[in-house]
C-alpha cells in the first residue's frame, strides 16, 4: 500500500522492482490522483488507487476485498505538486490564496482558520506544530491583520510574519521566517497530527507476517512520533527493571530495523533539494 500516493513515484518503483507486485495507492488529492492513475497505467490491474486519507488504511482495505498487504509507505507532508501550484496556497514563495488544504474539495482554509481562531488558540497552534518562538507575536499580529482586510495572500502572510521578526533576527534565522508559521498552519488545516496518531495506531496491525511499515518524514514533529511508535511497538518485556524475572509475558511483535533514520546522502540532496530534511525509518511485523 502507497498510503500517501502523490504523484505516483514511489508506486512506479515498486511495480517496475517486481513484476509480481500489486500496488494499492491512497491519496485525497483529486489532481494528484488523476497525473498518478495516467502514470501508472502502464502497470494495467496491479496498480489500484483510491480517493481516500493516508489514516483510513483498513476501510480502503475492505472496501476493495484486499488481504493485509505486505508492506505500507507513508511519505508524510505536504507534496511537491502541491507546493508548487501557487493556488494551493502552501509556498510562500509566490502569491497566492492562503488555502493549504490536501483535499481542496472541502473543509476550513487556513485563512477561515485565522479568522477564526482566537489569539490564544492561533499562538497555541504555532508554538505546538511549528515550534515558533515567537508564537504570540506572530498570531496577534496575524489576527490585527486578518481584521484590517491586511492579510490577503500568501505573500501578505509571509510579510507580516518578517516583520514580526524583524531585519536583525531574520538575517541570522537559517531558514525564512514564514517557514515554521506556514508549517504549523498547514498541520492544523489538514488535522496532520491527529491523522498521524491512528495511521501509526492503525497501520502496523494491516501488516501480514514479515511485512514492513515504511515512514518518512520531514519535520522533527513526525519523526518524533514515528520513532516512539516504532520503538513502543518492537518493546518486548515491560516489567520494572527490578522484577527478578518477567511477570508480563509480553513478546514483541514488531522489530525496528532501523535504530536510526535512514537519510539522503549528498547526491540526492543534490539531485533533489527538498528531500535534505527527510528521515526514514522502517518496522517490520516478526
Amino acid at each position: 500500500m502507497d498510503a500517501t500516493l502523490g504523484l505516483g513515484g514511489h508506486s512506479e518503483v515498486l511495480l517496475a522492482l517486481d513484476p509480481e507486485a500489486s500496488v494499492l495507492g491512497l491519496d485525497v488529492d483529486a489532481e494528484a490522483l488523476e497525473i498518478a492513475r495516467s502514470r501508472l497505467s502502464k502497470f494495467g490491474g496491479r496498480f489500484t488507487s483510491i480517493k481516500e486519507r493516508y489514516m483510513n488504511l483498513a476501510t480502503a482495505l475492505e472496501s476493495l476485498n484486499r488481504q493485509a498487504p505486505d508492506g505500507i509507505l507513508a511519505d508524510l507532508g505536504v507534496s511537491s505538486l502541491q507546493l508548487d501550484r501557487t493556488e494551493r496556497g502552501f509556498s510562500f514563495q509566490r502569491s497566492g490564496p492562503l488555502d493549504m488544504r490536501m483535499d481542496a474539495s472541502g473543509g476550513e482554509t487556513a485563512l477561515g482558520l485565522i479568522r477564526h481562531s482566537s489569539e490564544d488558540e492561533l499562538a497555541r497552534i504555532l508554538k505546538e506544530y511549528g515550534e515558533e518562538r515567537l508564537a504570540r507575536p506572530i498570531a496577534r499580529r496575524l489576527k490585527d491583520a486578518c481584521k484590517s482586510g491586511l492579510l490577503t495572500d500568501t505573500l501578505s502572510c509571509a510579510k507580516i510574519i518578517a516583520s514580526v521578526y524583524g531585519a536583525r533576527r531574520s538575517a541570522m534565522s537559517r531558514i525564512d521566517p514564514a517557514t515554521r508559521t506556514f508549517q504549523a498552519l498547514r498541520m492544523a488545516v489538514n488535522h496532520e497530527s491527529e491523522n498521524l496518531d491512528r495511521f501509526l495506531a492503525e497501520a502496523p496491525l494491516l501488516l501480514a507476517k514479515g511485512g514492513r511499515l515504511v515512514c518518512i518524514s520531514f519535520h522533527s514533529l513526525e519523526d518524533r512520533k514515528v520513532k516512539e511508535s516504532f520503538r513502543a511497538l518492537s518493546r518486548g518485556c515491560v516489567c520494572p527493571s527490578d522484577f527478578p524475572k518477567c511477570v508480563c509475558g509480553r513478546t514483541g511483535e514488531f522489530k525496528m530495523l532501523t535504530k536510526k533514520p535512514v537519510t539522503p546522502d549528498e547526491g540526492e540532496m543534490s539531485r533533489n533539494p527538498r528531500s535534505r530534511s527527510a528521515k526514514m525509518r522502517i518496522l517490520e511485523k516478526i
